[in-house]
Order: structure tokens, then C-alpha cells, then sequence
């Protein structure tokens, strides 16, 4: 549908062109009396031109849209249809007003003039502007990522050119890695002055993630462990092979070493009157916290079938 509406706007701006320049050359319109002061072939001229300059602008533009959504890059179509609709917006505000005026040069020396006046008086739309030109360069997140922008944190779901729109997960609604069900707009320059923390950035979906259980001091560590690093293995084990997998190969572009184990480990941490056992495993970002219920539950099943060499700790302190 979009391809037709194209080209009939590129047919039709052509056509308007070529009649406002037919009214203007031959005077067509000599014998109208005059519109606003001013004579007709002059103003319907000109008016026929800025509706060429429109006519062509936007069906150029619906071509080139519907060019990018073939593209298989959801994100790249996104921001390079965002950059189209600041270059054409431009391209038609200064080509009306040449059309209008009929003076290029003093135009834009006026548009200069007047750029520098803005500048002062909207500092930070602009600032908001040239955030929005870094986040299209650098991509530190685009649309679908999982971010936390200064203390705004959730699913990116627009990148526009003076701020970033987010579906709001943790807040102050919810505890938990959950969507909030609000919407939260972030300015784009904030992204200049604050941390800005990616959740699948690194070139892969994947993350980090622990579920720390506290047992006594008379607890059969290797045990526990054992049983943690046995249900983490049950519960994500194939998850976790194709995510390590992701993970080596996005960190194999980095200059970062790390070493990767293939399956959850258990880390042990001593506390004043307990020992805390955290397995860390890898999953998806946006299922950490549905992992971690789950794992948690099945380690304190398994646990509580052992009470002769699983105890835990009784302390009020905890």
C-alpha cells in the first residue's frame, strides 16, 4: 500500500510543480484579482511549489520507508527511518521557505541567526537532539534491549529524537525483575551525564544470575553443592549450553579474557552464624527472575529431604 501512496505523491508533487512553474513563467493568472494583497500567479505559484516540495518530499520519503521494512534489522530500520524523518523534515522546512522568499543566501544566514539565538533558549531539547544523534551512532541500547537508564529501568520501546520511552519494570509498584505496567520517558541527554547499564549490550541476550541459600554451619557443603549445581544443570542445563555458547562468541570480540564455565557453579560465602551457598548459572535477561523462583524452590525441596546433612541456621540475626 505504501509503495502506490509513494509514487502517486512523487506524480502528483512533479505535477504541481510543473503547473506552479507553467503559472509563474506565463503569467497565466493576470487577469485574477489580487489574494492577500499580493497577485494571483504570484501566490498561486508559489503555492503550487511548496505543494511540489511536499508532494515529492513525502512520497520520496513513504519509498524509502517501505524500502527499510524489508529489511530483516528491526532495529536498524527503526533508527535509519528516524533519521530519514529528521533529514527530510529539514530538507522541506528549508526548501518551503526558499520557495517562499525566493532568496537561498539570506535564508540561511537568517536560519543561522537564528540557530545560534535557539541554541540558548533550548539548551536541553538540543542536548536531548544530539543524545538521540550518539544513541543512533553508538547503539549503547536500542528497541527490545532491557536497560536501566539513571534509575528508570525497563524495556526499551521507543527511541525518539528527544527522548527514550520505557516499559517500566521494578519501579515502585513491584519488587522483582516484573513489568511495572506503567511507561516511563527518559530524556535522551540523560544518557550523556548518567550510567546507562545494557542487559543484552555485550552482543548477547544472556546474563549472570545467582540464588543464594543460607544453611548452618553443620551442613554437608559438598552435598549442598552438589545439589545445587545438580538442579541448576536440570532446570536451564540446555538454556545455559546455547547461552554460553552466545556468550563466548560475543566476548570473543572483545579484548576482555574471561573464563567461561560450561554449567552452574556454586560459590561459598561465610557469614557471622551461617554459610551462604550462591549457585550462578546463565539465562536470558528477561527470564532471570522466573528461573530463580523456580531454582529456589526445587534446591529447598531437595534440601528438606535431607535433614540429617542439610541444616539451617536459626539465628534471629539472619
Amino acid at each position: 500500500m505504501r509503495r502506490p501512496l509513494g509514487l502517486g505523491a512523487v506524480a502528483f508533487g512533479v505535477a504541481a510543480g510543473a503547473a506552479g512553474g507553467l503559472v509563474t513563467t506565463t503569467g497565466a493568472l493576470g487577469d485574477w484579482p489580487d489574494l492577500l494583497g499580493y497577485p494571483a500567479t504570484l501566490v498561486v505559484g508559489r503555492l503550487l511549489l511548496v505543494v511540489a516540495v511536499f508532494g515529492v518530499l513525502y512520497g520520496s520519503y513513504a519509498l524509502a520507508v517501505r524500502l527499510l521494512m524489508r529489511s530483516a534489522n528491526k532495529r536498524r530500520a527503526y533508527n535509519t527511518r528516524n533519521l530519514l524523518r529528521l533529514a527530510f523534515g529539514f530538507v522541506g522546512t528549508v526548501a518551503t521557505l526558499a520557495v517562499l522568499t525566493e532568496n537561498w543566501l539570506g535564508l540561511l544566514f537568517s536560519l543561522g541567526v537564528i540557530g545560534f539565538a535557539v541554541t540558548f533558549a533550548l539548551q536541553q531539547p538540543l542536548l536531548s537532539l544530539i543524545a538521540w544523534v550518539y544513541i543512533t551512532v553508538k547503539q549503547p541500547y536500542g528497541v527490545g534491549d532491557r536497560v536501566r537508564i539513571d534509575d528508570a529501568k525497563g524495556d526499551v520501546i521507543g527511541v525518539d529524537f528527544l527522548v527514550t520511552t520505557l516499559w517500566e519494570i521494578n519501579g515502585e509498584l513491584v519488587t522483582t525483575n516484573q513489568p511495572s505496567g506503567r511507561v516511563v520517558t527518559v530524556p535522551n541527554s540523560v544518557v550523556l551525564s548518567s550510567n546507562v547499564v545494557n542487559f543484552g549490550g555485550g552482543g548477547s541476550p544472556y546474563v549472570w544470575n545467582e540464588v543464594a541459600v543460607q544453611v548452618a554451619y553443620e551442613t554437608d557443603l559438598d552435598f549442598a553443592r552438589e545439589v545445587m549445581t545438580e538442579e541448576a544443570t536440570d532446570l536451564i542445563g540446555d538454556e545455559m549450553a546455547a547461552g554460553i555458547a552466545a556468550y563466548r562468541e560475543a566476548l570473543a570480540e572483545t579484548p576482555v579474557e574471561l573464563e567461561v564455565r560450561d554449567g552452574p557453579t556454586v560459590n561459598v560465602a561465610q557469614k557471622e552464624s551461617w554459610v551462604e551457598l550462591r549457585v550462578r548459572y546463565l539465562t536470558h535477561s528477561r527470564r532471570g527472575q522466573r528461573v530463580k523462583n523456580r531454582l529456589y524452590e526445587r534446591i529447598l525441596d531437595r534440601f528438606n529431604d535431607a535433614p540429617d546433612r542439610v541444616a539451617f541456621p536459626v539465628s534471629r540475626n539472619r
